[in-house]
């Protein structure tokens, strides 16, 4: 049950990410520049952690220890902000499919990278045939979607 109730909690996650590309593409239109319904968006992000955070009643963060850690535990928020400009402006050009697909291409190969250094505090994995070929099914998927 514990398998099931995560796999459906990553799929409506995986739901909202093209909902987010394109709702935030529409925003941006109306706002006048994308990067103000970026704003906007971590904004209202940020309104309802902080909604969450008081209903869930979690401890006060250990500033300090964030503080001291290694620089690299920031790019978070860069990341998150790269993501929904560019998620913003070019899934509309290529649609969410194929933009989505691209998209997963670029954590998947970001991902073998990490694997492999074992970069970002993870752990150090090393990279098989079968996830190779896999990565190389997604990109094939890839070129078959954008070939229509």
């Amino acid at each position: 049950m514990a398998l099931f109730v995560s796999i459906l909690l990553s799929l409506l996650a995986g739901f909202a990410v093209p909902l987010q590309a394109g709702t935030n593409a529409r925003l941006g239109t109306l706002l006048g520049h994308p990067l103000w319904a970026t704003g906007v968006s971590l904004l209202v992000s940020l309104l309802v952690l902080g909604v969450l955070l008081l209903f869930i009643k979690v401890p006060k963060p250990n500033l300090m220890a964030a503080l001291q850690g290694p620089w690299w535990i920031w790019m978070g928020g860069l990341a998150g902000v790269l993501y929904i400009t560019v998620a913003l402006l070019m899934a509309p050009r290529l649609g969410a499919l194929n933009f989505i697909m691209v998209v997963i291409i670029g954590q998947l190969l970001i991902s073998l990278i990490i694997d492999y250094f074992g970069l970002v505090g993870l752990p150090r994995k090393d990279i098989s045939l079968q996830k190779l070929i896999g990565v190389l099914v997604v990109i094939g998927g890839f070129v078959i979607t954008t070939r229509g």
